[in-house]
């Protein structure tokens, strides 16, 4: 199994991402850090807490306070218009959950599981900088990182060049894609391709296994289809990050060097530049694998089978 500790601003799509890694058999989710984005932190970390008490998850997996501001140190914009105003569409948890100061726990998480964990953040970078900015050593001994952000070469949803999650907090990305080590880029090129329709949101309801899927899509969807008609569903960029660590083939890759734009006015800030000429050079110059597409047909089928509670892997049922 994969030992996966997941950065989350948890809104919809995070939620549905934690929703598949409880239904695969192979992600076993060792911690949880739930900092601002989609939501404000404090509204993350009731929206963990929910979804750890609907599904039953394991009582004993850390949910860690991650960061509540930029390290740019403005205030975070929210969006309740793609979100719902707490995170969840029209969910409202009822949950208030008063956390105290843990970040420390990341540090035992990584220690604990030595050389075999994976770190997904498919949030803003924040918390996962600061990691770097206090134990850069330690964060040498994490196995791979899974990054959903970014865009090349095509518009941005941000601004016409860049991606929210690199928008929000550009001094983080810069130094966790200069620190990191095994870093997997998840852009906005291969996950506005995961589009889930009502389709398939219907089918997978009729099962039962991936409860509140329908309420948080219908309003996941509906907010996509009101800025894109021609769009047939909401596309799902936090669970195909969470995809990448377990089924590389679905993907296709490039590696080159990831730059990010530093400038905090202009629509380019956050812009993130991969240069292709370092594609071809040797290893000594640091490059990031880079997901630039996807096969659809196999997205299509992994999220289903997960989802109605089928085992997809070597081919049981």
């Amino acid at each position: 199994m994969k030992k996966v500790l997941f950065f989350g601003d948890i809104g919809i799509d995070d939620t549905i991402a934690l929703i598949y890694a409880y239904l695969h058999d192979e992600i076993e989710i060792v911690g949880v850090v739930a900092e601002y984005g989609n939501v404000s932190r404090e509204d993350a970390i009731s929206n963990i807490h929910y979804i750890f008490n609907l599904f039953d998850f394991p009582k004993d997996i850390p949910v860690i306070l991650g960061a509540d501001v930029p390290l740019t140190g403005e205030q975070p914009t929210y969006y309740p218009e793609i979100h719902g105003e707490h995170g969840l569409g029209p969910i409202i948890p009822n949950n208030r959950v008063q956390v105290v100061e843990n970040f420390y726990e990341i540090v035992k998480i990584i220690e604990q599981h030595r050389d075999e964990l994976v770190i997904v953040n498919v949030g803003r970078l924040t918390s996962l900088a600061t990691m770097f900015i206090l134990y850069k050593d330690l964060m040498n001994s994490v196995q791979e990182f899974y990054i959903m952000g970014g865009v090349f070469w095509i518009p941005g949803n941000v601004t016409t060049v860049s991606e929210a999650n690199f928008h929000a907090d550009p001094v983080a990305v810069k130094i966790v894609l200069m620190y990191a080590k095994n870093v997997t880029v998840i852009p906005l090129n291969a996950t506005q391709k995961a589009i889930v329709t009502p389709e398939m949101v219907d089918y997978i309801d009729q099962f039962g296994k991936a409860k509140i899927l329908k309420p948080l899509m219908e309003f996941y969807t509906d907010f996509y289809r009101k800025r894109n008609p021609s769009l047939t569903g909401g596309p799902l960029h936090d669970v195909l990050t969470l995809m990448a660590t377990i089924q590389p083939e679905l993907f296709i890759f490039g590696n080159s060097t990831v730059e990010i734009v530093q400038r905090l006015e202009g629509p380019e800030r956050g812009q993130s530049i991969a240069d292709l000429k370092t594609e071809q050079l040797d290893d000594e110059v640091k490059k990031h694998r880079i997901a630039f597409d996807i096969d659809y047909n196999q997205f299509f089928s992994e999220f289903i089978s997960v989802m109605i509670g089928q085992k997809t892997r070597n081919g049981e049922q």
